[in-house]
């Protein structure tokens, strides 16, 4: 039975991390629209990922549960994605389609971004071999405490409107759509810090 205990990825880690979430993100309409042909999508994502959460690995923002089981990449206040990397991939990798319409996609989710400090959550994924057992929950409790007692925002882009309710569950509440031509929807959600009860 795999254990639902989160903990912080160390570097070394990295690929067995960003492995669970390529598998994660198999099926997830954003990533699959960018890259639908399966063999491209399996050597676009790992790099993908790096570049949109990989900086979690540096500030103690990617955490793991169980043995690689489900994989969260966030980033801390002040750390961002490498955009640079994400553009130069997305020229090089992308469909077509979300080569025309992602620029506007990404112009929409940058509008949608908090300007206050916050941790952002780009990725977050679970092996579909242990998805329904709570894991995603786990992740997200894990850092949402951290939210909680340092009074700081968290942020995410759903890409898949399944994951809303879970999102919703623990304290996010959506913002608005990102959508562009014939691009999936992303569901932009912010929570605010939650007091803690005190003992």
């Amino acid at each position: 039975m795999e254990t639902s205990t989160v903990r912080s990825a160390t570097p070394a880690e990295e690929a067995a991390a960003i492995a669970t979430l390529t598998l994660a993100f198999a099926t997830d309409p954003a990533t699959r629209w960018t890259w639908p042909d399966p063999q491209a999508y399996l050597a676009a994502f790992p790099h993908f990922a790096r570049a949109f959460g990989g900086a979690g690995f540096a500030n103690g923002g990617a955490h793991v549960v169980g043995n690689h089981a489900g994989t969260a990449l966030w980033l801390r206040p002040g750390v961002e994605p490498d955009g640079a990397a994400l553009g130069e991939l997305m020229r090089t990798t992308a469909s077509i389609p979300s080569m025309t319409d992602g620029m506007q996609v990404m112009q929409q989710m940058a509008d949608f971004h908090p300007r206050e400090p916050h941790w952002y959550l780009p990725l977050i994924g679970i092996d579909p071999r242990h998805q329904g057992r709570g894991l995603g929950g786990a992740l997200l409790s894990h850092a949402l405490a951290i939210c909680d007692r340092e009074g700081t925002l968290a942020y995410l882009e759903s890409s898949n409107p399944r994951n809303v309710p879970l999102y919703e569950r623990h304290g996010f509440e959506v913002r608005g759509r990102i959508q562009h031509g014939s691009s999936p929807t992303l569901v932009p959600m912010l929570r605010r810090p939650q007091r803690r009860p005190r003992p």
